[in-house]
């Protein structure tokens, strides 16, 4: 099974180019899984998105804590190693970035420890002030969702990038996804 990471902060297109990566494979004939998170389909994924909306650090924490188990019970439920087809898994790993400072490393690798990891793997990235005009425009605003902790969440998230592409993400949806072709054709002949 081909395992695809799309991580990022919020607002970079992340669930838009999860959906346009699961029909690039759908259109090779493939079974194709897409798993964002947190999701709404399970209690897990369901208490984190309310933690997200709610202000104040003991949500914060909640949010963190259900979300990483939210992605746990995706693996245990969807990974199939020896399966033919794709998984698609957006928001993964990166929510170690929204730990404290000084968890944020620790956390990204005791998390990696427990979670398969890919060379799929796409950090998809924007400068913050083009991602607070894109969250702008939605009807709900998360406890992440300012310039200030959209600068220190992504400042964490670069020290995490060692085996990941970093996808620019501030041209169109098109050119994104062009860029993010060239990789996976890459990968796939390898």
């Amino acid at each position: 099974m081909r395992l695809v990471i799309i991580d990022g902060l919020d607002g970079v297109g992340k669930d838009t180019h999860g959906r346009l990566i699961a029909e690039y494979y759908k259109d090779y004939g493939e079974p194709v899984i897409l798993r964002s998170h947190p999701a709404v389909d399970n209690y897990f994924g369901r208490k984190a998105k309310e933690a997200l909306l709610r202000p104040g650090t003991s949500n914060k924490i909640k949010a963190s804590v259900f979300y990483m188990l939210d992605v746990l019970r995706s693996i245990r439920k969807y990974y199939r190693p020896n399966k033919k087809g794709t998984l698609i898994m957006v928001r993964y790993l990166m929510g170690t970035a929204y730990l404290p400072r000084k968890l944020v490393k620790f956390g990204y690798t005791f998390f990696e420890n427990f979670v398969p990891i890919s060379p799929y793997m796409f950090f998809l990235d924007a400068p913050s002030e083009e991602i607070l005009n894109r969250i702008k425009s939605r009807a709900e605003h998360e406890i992440f969702e300012t310039y200030d902790a959209l600068e220190k969440v992504r400042k964490k998230a670069m020290l995490l990038l060692e085996n990941w592409y970093i996808i620019d993400t501030k041209g169109s949806v098109d050119d994104t996804f062009a860029a993010i072709c060239v990789i996976l054709e890459e990968l796939d002949e390898n």
